[in-house]
């Protein structure tokens, strides 16, 4: 079979090449979205997501905290492009060269599911360096759309000082296109327009909402069972993600205007396809343009799984208070949320009890709601309390003490992939 047949289908051959790469280090696609993020940056990022925390955005405000500065949202250490100078050695900048081209060209990916750990807190003004490897390579089928692969790439993330600050498990669910379209899984799902009073009840919702900033959730004071939310995040617009990509920046793909285009039209030009009007432009207008969405099997628009990873963060800032620690996330994305649609951020405490002997802990159950009433991102975290008997919390220590460290042992813990 020729090459130009194989595009845009998954090979046994194409899944080996790409297993080749597991664990080699490798430059990301674009430069990180900010290069020294301060505090424009921090707020930029809160805002995008709809989060008026003032720890994020409030100079004035942090020195009240125990954190005694501003400091970053967590979305902002880790996903995707935002941060993180690539760190490589000479022989690994090298070894890029073997690295060029994607072994599943053609194939549309889908961010499925993300696992995130977060071990120190960002202040402003500091140069953040990363290392990045894909990590697992699992062959899964998808009802959606015929042979899928989960792609899992990992990231950690220091300091310029040397402080490591968290790491990011990242998986990409690639599926044939065509056969996407074919099998139009989707095709029944209808957006139903809102009336006044279901958009009276969600603006009671979002009136009632917000941070518990400085008033501290005690660790003895949880109970198994606790609710957690709920959050109201829509219904969802273009001009929601407009704002989100004003903080976000635009992702692995390196997305950009006019003359910027044209560069990266010359960099990656199969990312570019022909509109109505027969104008190059990205793949990634199946999230604001209702025509090509609909061209890759959805029956419209349809969000980031990283605005609704952003919205399960927010609620366990806004639950959990300024005093507490989000130490670990983990999410899967399983039905799409379209232009249109209301996801209800929600949870309950599932487990109190002392993290590596001594933090007070709690976990969460979390999940993502539509208006159907369907899950569409079921989620947990690891939160680290404030405790009358034990104290302010304390920090987990980062399995490592430099980058190179801290990254080979988060991939050792993540081998295999997830299946």
């Amino acid at each position: 079979m020729s090459e130009s047949a194989t595009v845009g289908t998954i090979t046994d051959e194409g899944v080996a090449r790409l297993r080749a790469r597991i664990g080699l280090p490798q430059v990301y696609p674009v430069p990180p979205h900010y290069l020294r993020p301060g505090a424009d940056a921090f707020r930029h990022v809160a805002r995008s997501y709809g989060d008026d925390n003032p720890l994020w955005s409030v100079p004035s405000y942090a020195p009240t905290t125990r954190w005694k500065e501003q400091i970053a949202p967590p979305p902002l250490i880790g996903g995707d492009s935002l941060i993180g100078e690539d760190q490589l050695t000479e022989a690994e900048w090298e070894q890029q060269k073997e690295l060029r081209g994607d072994p599943l060209r053609g194939v549309h990916a889908f961010y499925a599911a993300s696992e995130r750990e977060w071990w120190a807190p960002l202040t402003a003004d500091q140069r953040i360096f990363r290392r990045t490897a894909l990590v697992g390579v699992v062959d899964k089928p998808s009802e959606f759309g015929g042979r899928g692969v989960q792609e899992w790439t990992s990231q950690a993330y220091r300091t310029e000082a040397g402080v490591l600050l968290g790491v990011q498990h990242r998986m990409m669910y690639r599926t044939e296109r065509s056969k996407a379209r074919e099998r139009k899984k989707y095709a029944d799902v209808t957006v139903a327009p809102w009336d006044e009073d279901q958009l009276a009840a969600l603006d009671e919702q979002l009136a009632a909402e917000g941070p518990r900033g400085s008033e501290p959730r005690w660790w003895e004071d949880v109970r198994v069972g606790d609710p957690v939310g709920p959050l109201v995040k829509g219904p969802l617009t273009v001009t929601d993600m407009v704002c989100w990509h004003v903080g976000m920046g635009m992702g692995m793909y390196g997305v950009a205007p006019l003359r910027l285009a044209h560069r990266n039209r010359q960099r990656i030009p199969r990312f570019y396809h022909r509109d109505e009007l027969g104008i190059p432009d990205a793949m990634q207008r199946v999230h604001w343009d209702p025509s090509y969405a609909r061209r890759s099997g959805n029956p419209t628009t349809f969000d980031y799984g990283r605005m609704r990873e952003s919205w399960l963060i927010h609620a366990c800032t806004d639950w959990m208070g300024d005093d507490a620690w989000l130490w670990r996330l983990r999410v899967e994305f399983r039905k799409f949320n379209y232009v249109g649609d209301a996801q209800w951020v929600e949870g309950e405490v599932t487990r109190r009890y002392l993290a590596e002997g001594d933090r007070p802990a709690v976990d969460l159950d979390l999940r993502t709601r539509n208006q159907r009433g369907e899950v569409t991102s079921p989620a947990s975290a690891t939160i680290l309390l404030p405790s009358r008997e034990h104290g302010p919390v304390r920090l987990l220590d980062a399995p490592g003490s430099t980058l190179d460290e801290a990254f080979d042992a988060t991939i050792e813990s993540f081998s295999g992939g997830r299946a």
